[in-house]
């Protein structure tokens, strides 16, 4: 009988995480202070135009979109995870190693997009070609 109940209770919960994915599109009252903060640091002048806080299941995250293009994803922590632009990004967003690995290697190119994950952070190039770095901002390789 306590295996019964458990299971229920397993497969209830597991449907209860499952129907719990929703997007809510925040107020600019209700925007976390740590990403206006870096909006307001990384794009000045620039407003923030949407903000969607995405709940799937346990994981958070926050979608914005900033005046001139860009696109940023923040995670649960209201870390940054990933910059996207239709022109380049400011310098500011990107850790500095990987911006003189492109400086030096891509000279003629700018990068439109950044995402970190744990272990890799990647780069966009505006000639489409995509860079993948360790987390420390190693080369490893291009990207196919």
């Amino acid at each position: 009988m306590k295996k019964i109940l458990f299971l229920a209770f397993m497969i209830s919960t597991i449907s209860l995480i499952g129907c719990d994915d929703k997007e809510t599109l925040l107020d600019a009252d209700k925007i976390p202070a740590e990403i206006k903060t870096y909006v307001e640091k990384h794009f000045p002048g620039k407003n923030i135009l949407q903000c969607i806080k995405d709940v799937d299941g346990l994981e958070v995250s926050y979608d914005v979109v900033v005046e001139g293009g860009y696109k940023l994803e923040f995670n649960r922590d209201k870390k940054i995870d990933s910059v996207k632009g239709v022109s380049k990004l400011p310098d500011s967003v990107v850790p500095e190693k990987i911006l003189a690995y492109v400086a030096s290697n891509y000279p003629g190119n700018y990068i439109i997009e950044w995402d970190a994950d744990k272990t890799t952070q990647e780069v966009k190039l505006d000639n489409r070609l995509e860079l993948v770095f360790n987390s420390a901002g190693d080369f490893l390789r291009i990207d196919d």
